[in-house]
């Protein structure tokens, strides 16, 4: 992992060596479309460059909070692509996925979308996810790149921010944002299971009283 993440910083430091602003802005493109490029290295990377006079800090945030829109924007149109029929002809052929799922999914979306996307871009792993079921749902274009910009300018912001003011020490920020990650895939494993668990109790139950 940490050679991993070495290799990361030197990738995110030469394209900003070679490109400035605009590579800090492609990085964070990339890290949309590849969650496993973390937002949490790049972007107190991009402070510290700046705190260096490489590049300004409006720049910095500008560039990154672009790059995070088209990225985006990109897995928007990968939910767009895939559309909403797909998707129930894939939900109905998984066990303990039911169709009436997404139809209540569905609605969800439809009445908080905009929150949900808004507050997801400050939600490690799922700051990119969140993008695909909007483009599934084809939210309205103008209120998603609203609140996607929106929520990526306060994530971009704290973290780049971060690094302008932390100087040498911005990778102090990587292993806040880590364990905050870890929090949030302990959360969303939870919730995975105990679905499954209500699943599969339900299937039993309605086994026995057909049995009966």
């Amino acid at each position: 992992m940490i050679t991993a993440m070495t290799g990361a910083a030197e990738w995110a430091t030469d394209l900003m060596d070679r490109l400035g602003a605009p590579g800090a802005g492609l990085a964070i493109a990339l890290e949309n479309l590849f969650p496993p490029l973390p937002s949490e290295l790049i972007l107190p990377l991009a402070g510290f460059t700046a705190a260096q006079g490489r590049m300004s800090l409006a720049a910095a945030l500008a560039c990154t909070t672009l790059g995070s829109v088209l990225g985006a924007l990109a897995l928007y149109g990968i939910g767009a692509a895939v559309g909403r029929d797909r998707v129930r002809r894939w939900a109905d052929r998984l066990p303990l996925v039911k169709v009436a799922d997404l139809d209540r999914t569905e609605a969800w979306f439809a009445r908080h979308g905009g929150k949900a996307v808004f507050l997801g871009r400050m939600v490690p792993i799922f700051r990119s996810l969140v993008s695909v079921p909007a483009g599934v749902e084809r939210m309205a274009m103008g209120r998603f790149l609203l609140y996607t910009a929106a929520g990526s300018l306060i994530w971009n912001t704290a973290f780049v921010v971060a690094g302008y003011v932390l100087g040498d020490s911005w990778r102090a920020v990587e292993g806040v944002v880590g364990a905050y990650a870890k929090v949030v895939l302990a959360v969303a494993g939870l919730a995975a299971a105990a679905f499954v668990a209500v699943r599969i109790l339900r299937a039993r139950e309605l086994r026995r009283d057909r049995v009966g």
